[in-house]
């Protein structure tokens, strides 16, 4: 499984952070819009984020609800039929929600920095570091916080859970 580090927080609009994200960025920026269908998983989360009618990814990952860096274990899978996987996953396990947005990628090094326009949410700011193999936790928090400080992202703009359970309110 994949590991990264995962930060979120709330910002007042997109626009106003793309220039402080073309500061820190090595690459970027790439647009994308992103459609997330969750499933009913007790062990963890599984959505199937659609990008096209024919390219999506099926993603299980596992994460603590917490405000400020925490550890992401996931698993990604290519499908060029995400319509009907999302068909069948919804007949055998049930949907637990769905997240629609429009993404800003930057790369700064080994970490992601979206700008996300969530709809029916607002705006926010996510960071993933990306950890190597054997990687401490404590490293890739090193990269974070340094990101959150170059940023100039407060603390009590952090969000603890995912889009989709602020969706449930």
């Amino acid at each position: 499984m994949g590991r990264n580090l995962e930060i979120k927080a709330r910002i007042d609009k997109v626009d106003a952070w793309l220039d402080k994200a073309k500061a820190v960025a090595d690459f970027g920026p790439i647009h994308i819009s992103q459609d997330d269908t969750f499933f009913v998983c007790p062990s963890g989360r599984l959505k199937l984020r659609v990008f096209s009618p024919t390219n999506g990814e099926l993603i299980f990952y596992q994460r603590p609800d917490s405000a400020g860096p925490k550890e992401s274990q996931y698993s990604i899978v290519a499908t060029s039929e995400p319509d009907s996987l999302r068909d069948l996953l919804s007949l055998c396990l049930g949907q637990a929600g769905r997240v629609r947005k429009k993404r800003t990628l930057f790369l700064a090094g080994r970490t992601r920095i979206h700008l996300d326009q969530v709809e029916g949410l607002g705006d926010f700011i996510e960071l993933e570091v990306v950890l190597n193999e054997g990687e401490s936790t404590s490293a890739g928090m090193k990269v974070a916080t340094d990101l959150l400080s170059r940023l100039g992202i407060p603390n009590e703009s952090l969000v603890e859970c995912g889009y989709v359970d602020l969706l449930k309110g």
